[in-house]
């Protein structure tokens, strides 16, 4: 829209609200998400769901939509019989989608839109992206992820979402692409206490985009509500920078039974916070659905 400020701009101004999980959003919609192109199979075969997706947290609160490319990469479409041509056709379809839903959305806001970018290991579809050390080299990774983040960045979205990555050297990998893309970008790590899934320090990890000009945001996502209450201040104070923070719902996926279980343990009012520590992007991951975005809008909107 005109005079919509840039999302650089937007961050360095306050707080900007993410959207939540795509998958269960998804899910709750009745789509099957058991193949292992999981929600970026509906790019090729329902795009429309992907659209509803997103205006649902866009009605619900959120200022950001993270495109359905998470699992998009032209590998995992090639092995579902998915040309070249058309995988990248798909992959500017997540975000044109996103758009539609921004365009769609009863909004007086600014809306944007961040393309995903998930880890090498999202591709794999066998839960390494939450282990990192696939045996690769920082340069392998950075010719696989090369064409999609070109790819992405042509559809023009607002940012880049560098989101789950779980260690540093899939991070330096990205961080490699990212000069002459011309769109800024956030780094979002996978977390366990104060190590990234593969077992590096968090300060380390944070600290390697801290001389990163393209990078507008650093901090975690898909990790416990509790991981992010260290993760925040950690990012905040090895970085500088405003720090993203969308951890999932506090549920523990059993991947024998193929089933969350536990309690959800995010409440709206921990990312007060979060806000407080430096926290300027903010939302939710795996099993945080529209209802949670809203009460966090609503939490941090609200007049002091």
């Amino acid at each position: 829209m005109s005079g919509t400020p840039s999302f650089t701009d937007a961050l360095a101004a306050g707080t900007v609200f993410l959207d939540g999980g795509m998958s269960n959003q998804l899910a709750s919609a009745g789509h099957d998400l058991s193949d292992e192109l999981w929600s970026a199979r509906l790019l090729a075969e329902d795009p429309g769901a992907v659209t509803e997706a997103h205006l649902a947290y866009f009605e619900a609160g959120a200022d950001v939509a993270i495109t359905a490319s998470y699992q998009a990469t032209f590998e995992g479409f090639a092995r579902r019989g998915i040309g070249h041509d058309r995988a990248g056709a798909l992959l500017a379809l997540s975000v044109g989608s996103a758009r539609t839903a921004a365009r769609r959305a009863r909004a007086a806001r600014p809306l944007w839109v961040a393309a995903s970018v998930g880890p090498y290991g999202a591709m794999l579809a066998d839960g390494s992206e939450y282990r990192g050390r696939y045996g690769l080299t920082v340069a392998e990774l950075e010719r696989f992820h090369r064409p999609r983040m070109e790819a992405l960045a042509a559809a023009e979205p607002d940012a880049l979402a560098l989101e789950t990555i779980p260690d540093t050297d899939e991070a330096e990998a990205l961080l490699r692409i990212l000069p002459g893309l011309g769109i800024p970008a956030w780094l979002s790590y996978s977390a366990r206490g104060d190590r990234t899934r593969a077992g590096q320090p968090l300060s380390d990890a944070f600290a390697l985009a801290a001389d990163v000009d393209e990078v507008i945001a650093v901090g975690v996502n898909c990790c416990t509500p509790e991981d992010a209450d260290h993760a925040v201040a950690l990012a905040a104070r090895v970085t500088g920078k405003p720090v993203v923070v969308y951890p999932n719902s506090g549920e523990t996926w059993d991947a024998g039974a193929r089933a969350w279980t536990g309690p959800a343990t995010f409440t709206p009012e921990q990312v007060a916070g979060w806000q407080e520590s430096g926290a300027r992007l903010v939302g939710g991951c795996c099993r945080v659905g529209p209802k949670t975005i809203s009460a966090i809008a609503a939490t941090l909107r609200r007049p002091a």
